[in-house]
C-alpha cells in the first residue's frame, strides 16, 4: 500500500504520491485510474513527487485526468510548496516541471509563486500557424502559454455562457495542436476579472491558476485590465500580478482533504 495526500487549491483538487524516497509503478494508466472520480480516488490532476537536483526542492510531475502529461499547474504548484515546506521549514521553495522551475513563497497564510514568464508568440503556445495572438480568428480570443496553452475568451456576461458545449469543442480546434485550455472571462473592472476554464484533458474545474495567469496577461494586453488583478474564480480568489519583465506571480491559499493509502498492484497497468 503506497500513502496519497488530497489536496486542493480553491477546489481545484489533487492526488499526490511521494516517489522522492524511492521510485513508484505509475504509469499513465494508473494515474488515470487513481484520478477517476467514480472508480478511483478522484482529482483534476495526478501529481508524482520525484527529487529535486541542481537546484530545485522537488520535481512535480502532473498528468491530467486522461493520462496524458501537463507542463504547469499553478495551483498545484502552490499545494506541492506548502507540504515540501512542512517537511523542511523552509519559507520558499523550487518546485521543478517538464515546463522549468517554479519558486514559490510563503506569506503568511498563502503561498505566491512565480510562474515563470509569459509567453506571446504563435509557435510558443502553440497554434497551428502564425498569427496575431492577441486576436485569435476564433471568438473574441487571445491566447498565450503559461507552460501549457491558454486561450482566453471574454465574454459580456459569464453567467450566460455554455462553457460545458464551447468549451471541449474549442479545446480540440484545429488551431491547437496540442489542445488547449480554455478560459471564459468578464471583466468587471480593471482590477477585477471572473474566470471560468474548461481545462485540457480534466474538464471544468473550480480553479486553474495557470489560467487566471493567462487571462490576466491577456486581459492587460488589451487593455481592459492593469498588469495586476484579482480574479474570481468558481472556487474562490487568486491574486495575479504581470511584472515589468514579464514573470507572472500568483498568490493563492492551499489545503488539504485528506490523506490515505492505495494499492497500486490493482490498478490497470
Amino acid at each position: 500500500m503506497v500513502p496519497f495526500r488530497k489536496m486542493h487549491g480553491l477546489g481545484n483538487d489533487f492526488v499526490v504520491l511521494d516517489a522522492r524516497a524511492q521510485p513508484l509503478p505509475v504509469t499513465p494508466a494508473r494515474a488515470a485510474a487513481i484520478a477517476d472520480r467514480r472508480r478511483g480516488i478522484g482529482c483534476d490532476q495526478f501529481i508524482l513527487l520525484e527529487p529535486g537536483t541542481d537546484g530545485a526542492d522537488v520535481f512535480m510531475r502532473i498528468r491530467n485526468p486522461d493520462g496524458s502529461e501537463a507542463g504547469a499547474c499553478g495551483n498545484a504548484t502552490r499545494c506541492i510548496a506548502s507540504l515540501v515546506a512542512g517537511d523542511s521549514g523552509a519559507d520558499r521553495v523550487v518546485v521543478r516541471t517538464i515546463s522549468g522551475d517554479l519558486p514559490a513563497e510563503r506569506l503568511g497564510d498563502l503561498w505566491r509563486v512565480d510562474m515563470g514568464p509569459a509567453r506571446l508568440g504563435w509557435q510558443d503556445i502553440p497554434l497551428a500557424r502564425a498569427m496575431d495572438t492577441l486576436h485569435l480568428p476564433l471568438e473574441d480570443a487571445a491566447a498565450c502559454s503559461m507552460g501549457n496553452p491558454h486561450a482566453t475568451l471574454f465574454v459580456p456576461d459569464l453567467d450566460a455562457v455554455p462553457v460545458e458545449t464551447l468549451g471541449p469543442r474549442l479545446e480540440h480546434d484545429p488551431l491547437f495542436p496540442d489542445r488547449a485550455n480554455i478560459g471564459f472571462v468578464q471583466v468587471l473592472n480593471p482590477e477585477h476579472i471572473r474566470l471560468t476554464v474548461w481545462e485540457r484533458g480534466a474538464g471544468l474545474t473550480l480553479a486553474c491558476g495557470s489560467g487566471a495567469c493567462a487571462a490576466l496577461v491577456n486581459a492587460a494586453r488589451r487593455g481592459l485590465t492593469g498588469r495586476a488583478a484579482t480574479v474570481t474564480l468558481p472556487g474562490g480568489d487568486l491574486h495575479i500580478e504581470w511584472r515589468a519583465d514579464g514573470h507572472v506571480l500568483m498568490t493563492g491559499p492551499v489545503a488539504t482533504a485528506f490523506t490515505g493509502t492505495i494499492d497500486l498492484d490493482g490498478l490497470p497497468q
